[in-house]
């Protein structure tokens, strides 16, 4: 489906280093779009670092606000829901003109949401939905379709058999969307009994330890009978494949994930994990400083209606395209894009089995 996919939004330019600062401790008062500078000044609150794909958000985000000409404040919560809230309030005292939220928890951060409408402050919701119909834009990828392409890719590899199902965050509303669209991709097969999901489980805040605890809880109690793990993102993959190698099935069973990490593109390369899906940084980032930008001067922005469970009405959301990334096509994918070199996705795989470098 993706395979001629060419992501338009990349040519926005090459990225410039610097242009944030972080928040400070204490409050203070910020320039803001009204003072004598005139510079639209955006906050960013950032649920964790963690994992490697924030990182890069982080840098791509900060890179586009020195492009733009624009001052941007980044905090980072460390996955704590009540960090955030302390973060939120300091950024507003900062007088911030648009606040920019990837949340920890999506329902604890619509206080959040609630806080800077009282100060007349544009909320975007930064790739994980807030459960609040008052956010100005949700922007993210395409997050149903992640869900459904890691569920078909599974079923088309193994139509039968048993599957173990690790979600995402149960605090995550993008977790929560993403179980929806795995559950409806395969319940014919379910109902056919051609596949039974043998454990079905949320990993703690995405953590890769609680999915290995998942799996080699599904494995033991199965006899080490699995043959497919639908796994949420390459971190859960991650902790799946570290179970399934103490049985000697790494590589022997599907494994799917997202976020297209470089140690995830390794296992892929090696042959460990079957799949992850590709979310371009780069043009996300981008698109919610722009957009951040077009909200504090309250020009119109294009976006289009999104509908989830959890939020009450239609929010307005700009939602980008994603890639599926095998074995068979890393070359033409994260490698040709640029997300990551040949050298570092082949470097576990011997050079004499390596395909030829483009």
């Amino acid at each position: 489906m993706f395979k001629n996919f060419l992501f338009v939004v990349l040519l926005a330019g090459l990225l410039v280093v610097g242009g944030c600062v972080q928040a400070p401790v204490d409050g203070g008062d910020g320039a803001g779009a009204g003072n004598s500078d005139g510079k639209v000044k955006i906050g960013f609150s950032m649920a964790t670092l963690k994992e490697e794909r924030w990182t890069k958000d982080k840098e791509a985000f900060e890179a586009h606000c020195k492009k733009m000409e624009v001052e941007c404040v980044v905090t980072v919560a460390n996955a704590n829901a009540q960090k955030q809230a302390n973060d939120v309030d300091n950024l507003l005292t900062q007088k911030v003109d648009v606040l920019v939220i990837a949340p920890h928890d999506s329902t604890q951060a619509a206080s959040m949401v609630n806080k800077a409408k009282a100060q007349g402050i544009p909320v975007v919701s930064y790739d994980r939905l807030i459960n609040s119909d008052k956010i100005d834009l949700y922007i993210s990828h395409q997050v149903p379709v992640i869900g459904r392409v890691m569920a078909e890719y599974a079923l088309k590899k193994v139509p039968k058999g048993n599957y173990v199902l690790v979600y995402g965050a149960s605090t995550d509303n993008n977790g929560m969307i993403m179980k929806k669209e795995q559950n409806a991709v395969l319940k014919d097969a379910v109902d056919r009994g051609d596949i039974k999901i043998v454990a079905d489980q949320h990993a703690k805040d995405w953590k890769p330890d609680e999915a290995l605890k998942i799996v080699e809880n599904a494995l033991t109690q199965n006899n080490d009978k699995i043959d497919a793990v639908v796994a949420s993102n390459d971190g859960t993959a991650g902790g799946a494949i570290s179970a399934l190698e103490t049985k000697g099935l790494a590589g022997k069973v599907i494994v799917t994930g997202q976020d297209a990490e470089k140690a995830a593109l390794q296992r892929i390369a090696e042959g460990k994990q079957s799949m992850t899906v590709y979310k371009p940084i780069t043009p996300l980032a981008n698109g919610a400083v722009e957009a951040a930008i077009k909200l504090a001067k309250k020009e119109k922005l294009e976006s289009e209606e999104f509908k989830a469970d959890g939020v009450e009405k239609a929010i307005q959301a700009i939602l980008l395209e994603v890639i599926v990334v095998d074995k068979e096509n890393l070359l033409d994918t994260v490698i040709k894009d640029g997300w990551a070199t040949f050298e570092d996705v082949f470097a576990n795989v011997p050079e004499d089995k390596r395909p030829k470098k483009p």
